[in-house]
């Protein structure tokens, strides 16, 4: 697949990425676009305040450069890569306009909790419709029709964008968490397009957590959380493999379950399951570190997600080959 122009395309992007970062690190603190820390988080977020957010609009401005770059180098035409990069873009859309309500009104709340649903909503049911025209494919060899495929798809892109939300709770935590994931897609993309669009966002990720690891000087905001929430999903349906979004999303699944069942034990039940949810504020409050939570955290997805993915393998790996006979 061409790797020699995949890897100089990828160190192209790392470079863009992180001129762009630190020029956007630049501008927002010249125009006092610093991050308001939500009153009833973790008091040791207080320092925080005023860090610059938004870092995400970085990766966000490159999108159409990685689109038609990948047919200047010969490595894939402009569609496919749209057909990947469609989704991730107009999710962050949904970020960017939570990100910019927050700039507004210089608080931690942007869009209401049903507004974000609705705009999320909004902009998946049109890719779902147009990706699942000819089936869903589960796995290469597993495939739903449109009408069962297209509800789960809807589900499951509001779903990661949320999951990855709420995981980007500390300083490199998500950023961390995703190139992970896109490090792992690279072992089984079985195509140009799905290969080297986890190979450029690895290298924008990877530039972005430079300046984002702890301490941060930037932060990712939803318009990042919610690009990158687009592009696992969207990486999944090209590949013709969404089963694969359950071991790429291990950590993010967990953070978002940790929030439901708080949220249901509280409202039901009237009591905590965790001092503070997402999970990574649980062990905040237990007294660990924040390197130290995002560095376990960092093993439990990898771990999680080699796990989930011998799993799949185990309970589906022979239909391949019985698909060929």
């Amino acid at each position: 697949m061409m790797w020699d122009r995949m890897i100089a395309l990828s160190l192209v992007f790392f470079a863009a990425s992180a001129a762009l970062v630190r020029s956007w690190i630049t501008a927002a603190r010249f125009l006092g676009m610093g991050e308001a820390i939500k009153d009833y988080g973790p008091q040791t977020h207080k320092k925080k305040r005023g860090t610059p957010n938004m870092g995400g609009v970085a990766a966000f401005a490159l999108v159409p450069f990685i689109v038609f770059a990948a047919r200047w180098f010969g490595i894939a035409d402009t569609g496919q890569m749209s057909y990947i990069w469609t989704y991730p873009a107009l999710s962050a859309l949904v970020g960017l306009a939570d990100d910019l309500l927050k700039r507004r009104s210089r608080s931690s709340e942007g869009l209401k909790s049903l507004q974000k649903l609705f705009l999320q909503i909004v902009v998946t049911v049109p890719w779902a419709y147009v990706v699942s025209h000819d089936g869903v494919y589960l796995l290469p060899w597993l495939k739903l029709s449109q009408a069962a495929g297209m509800p789960l798809l809807i589900f499951l892109g509001v779903g990661v964008q949320n999951a990855v939300n709420v995981t980007d709770g500390l300083d490199g935590l998500a950023g961390g968490a995703v190139a992970i994931s896109l490090a792992s897609v690279l072992i089984w993309a079985d195509s140009a397009p799905v290969a080297l669009s986890s190979a450029l966002g690895l290298a924008i990720i990877l530039a972005f957590l430079w300046y984002n690891s702890n301490p941060a000087e930037v932060f990712m905001g939803d318009v990042g959380s919610h690009l990158w929430a687009g592009l696992l999903i969207s990486l999944c349906v090209a590949s013709r493999s969404l089963l694969y979004l359950i071991p790429i999303s291990f950590i993010f699944g967990v953070e978002i379950a940790t929030v439901a069942v708080q949220i249901v034990a509280i409202r039901k039940f009237e009591r905590k399951v965790f001092k503070m949810s997402p999970l990574h504020h649980h062990f905040e409050l237990s007294g660990w570190s924040e390197p130290k939570i995002v560095t376990r955290f960092w093993l439990a997805h990898l771990v999680g997600m080699s796990a989930t993915f011998l799993f799949i393998e185990a309970l589906f790996g022979g239909g391949s080959s019985n698909a060929g006979g």
